[in-house]
């Protein structure tokens, strides 16, 4: 396995506010056995939660080796958090994104089975990138300003930064009624005349969103579930794939939803919840299989 930490460029800088450590994955990279050395296998790269404010552990490593274990490649990203300037977060992740694209022969990694993964706030990061990777103007879709937003500070093309489906772990959306408020106000900071449209992403879907494996619980009441049912009815008016489960049962912030992922207490054990992974697993499986 390649187990390496690994420092992204951040070709913002001077441009975006931010403070704390620059951005970074940790690699979970499996080998190939010598019957099959040319194997190439998708890679899920993981956002975990914590409101923009911080990043959770639990949501980290613990599903990079799950990943592992059902065939995945896997990375972590420690992405720029508060205080910071919208889209800094986003920016990350779309040098992440770039970043595995182009270590794909080094790494067996499938360059076209790329899935940004998230876990509430930072699903809603994983999610902005599916949203933002094509085009939208720099200020949100109601901006004079034209310039598309990541083009504005990267210098990818858009097919560099493009993830090639989304998972969403009980995500963090809307900017309206339903709101994370804290979570919106963290990823828009401090940024002139910022707007929540921006970061409201049921109102950004477009046809060039890529297919999306979300799920929720009903008991979540920290992000609730409107959050996710929005997108997916979103997601669906523009005919994108979408899975989606919702279970009655759970508190916020399940990750593995196992004794593995679990503060003291166990509250996060949620016995019905933890088959997401194997669900998930198998749908992608089927979606790359149709591609």
């Amino acid at each position: 396995m390649k187990h390496e930490t690994i420092a992204l460029p951040v070709h913002y800088e001077g441009t975006l506010t931010r403070t704390g450590n620059p951005p970074f994955l940790k690699t979970y990279i499996l080998d190939n056995f010598d019957f099959d050395a040319n194997r190439l296998r998708p890679l899920v790269l993981i956002c975990p939660g914590g409101g923009y404010e911080h990043l959770s552990p639990r949501e980290a490593e613990a599903v990079a080796i799950q990943m592992n274990a059902r065939g995945f490649h896997a990375a972590v990203l420690f992405y720029s958090l508060a205080p910071m300037e919208f889209p800094a977060a986003l920016c990350d992740l779309a040098e992440a994104v770039h970043f595995v694209r182009s270590m794909a022969a080094a790494w067996n990694v499938d360059g076209e089975k790329i899935i940004a993964a998230g876990f509430s706030a930072g699903a809603h990061l994983a999610a902005s990138l599916g949203v933002y990777w094509n085009g939208l103007p720099a200020g949100g879709a109601s901006s004079e300003d034209k310039t598309p937003l990541i083009k504005k500070y990267l210098p990818y093309k858009n097919t560099d930064i493009k993830p090639n489906a989304l998972l969403l772990c009980y995500p963090v959306i809307t900017a309206g009624e339903w709101a994370h408020r804290s979570s919106i106000q963290k990823v828009l900071g401090e940024k002139k005349g910022a707007h929540t449209e921006w970061v409201s992403l049921e109102n950004l879907v477009s046809k060039d969103v890529p297919p999306v494996f979300m799920w929720h619980t009903s008991e979540d009441c920290t992000v609730p579930a409107q959050n996710s049912l929005l997108f997916a009815l979103a997601l669906q008016k523009e005919k994108i794939p979408v899975e989606y489960h919702l279970f009655q049962r759970g508190v916020h912030g399940l990750s593995l939803a196992s004794a593995e992922t679990a503060n003291t207490g166990g509250r996060e054990i949620q016995m019905e919840c933890a088959v997401w992974i194997d669900l998930f697993a198998t749908w992608a499986k089927l979606l790359f299989e149709k591609a």
